[in-house]
């Protein structure tokens, strides 16, 4: 099953009487280099994967070529059929159904990797929550070494801009503070079902062992940093 091809995908949805939410911000590729370039990027064949909002898929199932194990955490029951029958093969991949801003994600990944060398985050984010699921992810100090995502392309090219810059926000420093950032490659608008209005690209965080400066209270700094922007 080609999950990359619009008319294989339009066939997928209207079977199991799926229609898009644009409150869940779906936009599904269609782009068939984008994803295989994405699980490269992300893992390896010792890595357990994260994955945050599989959709039908489609970056899930190149996600379980390339790495150990994969666990994507899905909000939308809808997809419950879709994902069964997208996902059949992938023996090293399971889905859970929930919202990832309110699991125990150290949790999930304690049970779901713990013979996995190490732990990556990949996802294709929906626009209206990339801010919020990125400094989740990163405030958490999750076990993990890196966290691979598709953004507004404006969005990361804030999220990735050098501190003390023009392009630099709050969130910029926030997301220096944690991890080395950069962008890996843009996506265009139509590579997506339906097309957005916006490109796309995909950035890398690499988490940081050590922040880059030392901060006695980080509740204050970061306060501090949203004040002065």
């Amino acid at each position: 099953m080609n999950l990359a091809d619009i008319n294989t995908i339009e066939r997928l949805l209207n079977k199991a009487g799926f229609s898009f939410k644009k409150s869940l911000g779906q936009n599904f590729l269609i782009d068939e280099t984008v994803c295989p370039a994405m699980a490269n990027a992300a893992c390896d064949g010792n890595t357990g994967v994260l994955e945050i909002g599989p959709g039908i898929g489609v970056l899930t199932k190149e996600l379980s070529k390339v790495a150990k194990k994969v666990t994507a955490i899905e909000l939308d029951e809808r997809l419950r059929p879709i994902l069964a029958k997208t996902l059949k093969d992938c023996e090293n991949t399971d889905v859970i159904f929930g919202d990832a801003m309110k699991l125990d994600l150290n949790a999930v990944i304690k049970e779901k990797f713990s013979d996995c060398g190490k732990v990556a985050v990949c996802a294709n984010l929906p626009y209206y929550i990339t801010s919020p699921v990125i400094m989740m992810l990163l405030e958490s100090r999750l076990p993990i070494e890196s966290i691979t995502v598709m953004v507004q392309k404006e969005a990361a090219q804030r999220l990735c801009a050098e501190v003390g810059t023009r392009d630099a926000g709050a969130v910029t420093v926030a997301v220096d503070y944690y991890s080395e950032s950069e962008i890996l490659f843009q996506v265009p608008r139509t590579s997506f079902l339906p097309a957005p209005k916006v490109d796309s690209a995909v950035i890398k965080l690499k988490i940081r062992r050590e922040p880059p400066i030392k901060v006695a209270d980080e509740k204050k700094f970061f306060a501090f940093i949203k004040a002065c922007f």
